[in-house]
């Protein structure tokens, strides 16, 4: 059994990654108080945690407002991951390639617990500008992105979805659950999501799925952008382009295609080759 000192170590340490977790793009600086609040500890013991990461540069205080923020630790942390997530670097100028064409503000998201994770953006140059970012977290069932990767998850994974409740966030987010799952199947037949104001008014996105050597579908690549540009007739055409980069990302992640038989055979015939 863990000696009492270490199960306290273990707490605290606890603590203090839930309390770094607190600070997101909306809100990038916090008090202690508001950490507090966050947590369920008292004022005393947030004061500690603080400091503490302060010290090993994980967050900075403001000497004037006595408020929080994240510290350059984390960025340097932050960059190591990025810089050795396989998907983000075989995918990199691919996206680059597709906003020089387009001229729209494309990502890659990948599956992490039951959500979305964007681990990489590249904006477009239109003035109007989306609130996305790397590192932002959006439900599988309401996300061009989340609905790609879930289509393609078990039946245990939609299942657990549904179970922890669909909550809308717009008119237009999907909350019966055999809704869910009827679109999920869509999505299977079509090889490619869309979401129209489906996490925010007036946001469409549309989104191909990324597999890796197992198979697997692990992540995906999505652009979003406004309703006024993005008209399913827009959409279906970005898709096209979509699944040809993440085709071309999968490959690099050692997936490969498997080829049937009856293809084989309609191959082989066509090349004038007995079977």
């Amino acid at each position: 059994m863990p000696r009492q000192s270490d199960a306290r170590t273990l707490s605290s340490l606890r603590h203090a990654l839930q309390a770094l977790r607190c600070f997101s793009q909306d809100e990038p600086e916090l008090g202690i108080t508001e950490i507090s609040r966050k947590l369920g500890l008292s004022k005393s013991t947030v004061h500690r945690i603080m400091a503490t990461l302060a010290e090993e540069g994980f967050v900075h205080r403001d000497e004037e407002t006595h408020r929080y923020r994240l510290g350059l630790s984390v960025l340097s942390l932050g960059g190591i991951i990025m810089s050795n997530l396989e998907i983000c670097r075989e995918g990199q100028h691919l996206l680059e390639e597709f906003v020089h064409r387009f001229d729209e503000t494309v990502h890659l998201a990948v599956l992490e617990d039951f959500c979305t994770v964007y681990v990489s953006k590249l904006e477009c140059k239109h003035p109007v500008q989306i609130a996305t970012h790397v590192g932002r977290r959006n439900p599988l069932y309401c996300t061009s992105s989340g609905k790609v990767i879930l289509a393609y998850q078990d039946e245990s994974m939609v299942e657990e979805v549904v179970r922890r409740g669909l909550q809308p966030f717009t008119p237009n987010t999907i909350t019966d659950p055999d809704r869910l799952r009827k679109v999920l199947a869509q999505i299977r037949e079509a090889g490619y999501a869309t979401s129209v104001g489906e996490l925010r008014p007036g946001v469409n996105s549309v989104a191909a799925p990324v597999r890796d050597y197992t198979r697997r579908v692990i992540g995906a690549v999505t652009a979003v952008g406004p309703a006024a540009r993005f008209t399913d007739e827009k959409m279906r055409s970005l898709a096209k382009t979509l699944l040809s980069i993440s085709k071309e990302i999968s490959n690099r992640l050692g997936y490969y295609e498997r080829v049937s038989s009856r293809t084989r055979l309609q191959v082989s015939h066509s090349m004038g080759r007995p079977t």
